[in-house]
């Protein structure tokens, strides 16, 4: 009887023992979950203990790998990649206003807005304003035209541990985008007079409405999170309504033709950042 109660009271002993140790869980990624006494919970790891092993033997396990954890009073905890996660870019500005630092010379100028959603995704915005700059072809062009697109910078290859980027707005990035262009100018057009037998100019104002859909390839970067500079290029399908010549060059894009309607822009942006 007292062999009995010795018995019972050791696994009583032991049960209290491993209930009271595999308190808390690591649910991997993998959905695998180790039972276990979280020890500590480090920047790259965490590390815990195993009830069939000394509890001097410590087990680490790379966050990466991890999904959550769950204590044992319920609470739980999840884990982001560093690359990604929000808090590691709080000091850092997300807003940019840019000009096109080459648009004065061809007839317009272009201003942009960008902002950073989250670590590698952003939107930007353009406005160009037709006729403020020069009139290299004298058609006394005005209007406006508008851009919008949204970014994906590009991340590495593969991931290192505590790998973040330099900053948010920095890198090559891939940016689907849409644009439209409504502006008027001066057409000059060479009439045959059948009564004279010669050529005369006539001049008419015409108004012009094109667009475009592109995607755009480019590289970012940031100078000491104050300055930056945005190079780009894109290609894409375009369109315009104008009755002449189909195609051409409007403002902040150009169309080919309606027969083969792509259409490209290319840019040099400056501009500065805020928060």
């Amino acid at each position: 009887m007292k062999a009995m109660k010795m018995f019972l009271a050791t696994m009583f002993l032991l049960l209290i023992g491993f209930y009271g140790f595999a308190q808390d869980q690591i649910i991997k990624k993998n959905l695998e979950i180790i039972n276990c006494k979280i020890r500590e919970v480090a920047s790259d790891e965490i590390k815990y203990l195993l009830p069939d092993y000394p509890q001097d033997v410590i087990f680490s396990i790379e966050k990466e790998k991890v999904g959550k954890i769950v204590f044992e009073n319920g609470q739980e905890m999840t884990f982001q990649k560093e690359m990604t996660n929000p808090e590691n870019y709080l000091d850092q500005k997300k807003n940019a206003l840019k000009i096109d630092f080459m648009s004065p010379l061809t007839g317009n100028t272009t201003f942009s807005y960008e902002r950073s959603l989250k670590p590698g995704r952003s939107i930007e915005a353009s406005l160009g304003i037709i006729g403020l700059g020069i009139d290299p072809n004298d058609v006394d062009q005005g209007g406006s035209f508008i851009k919008f697109g949204m970014k994906f910078i590009k991340s590495p290859d593969f991931y290192l541990q505590g790998l973040r980027y330099a900053h948010i707005l920095k890198g090559s990035y891939f940016k689907p985008e849409i644009g439209f262009s409504l502006y008027s100018k001066d057409i000059q057009t060479d009439v045959y007079d059948p009564y004279s037998g010669y050529y005369y100019t006539s001049e008419d104002r015409a108004s012009i409405f094109a667009g475009f859909i592109q995607v755009v390839l480019g590289k970012q970067w940031v100078v000491d999170d104050v300055f930056l500079i945005d190079m780009y290029g894109g290609i894409g399908y375009g369109f315009d309504d104008y009755d002449g010549d189909s195609g051409g060059y409007h403002y902040g894009f150009v169309v080919t033709s309606d027969d083969v309607p792509f259409s490209m822009s290319a840019g040099f942006k400056i501009g500065f950042l805020f928060k």
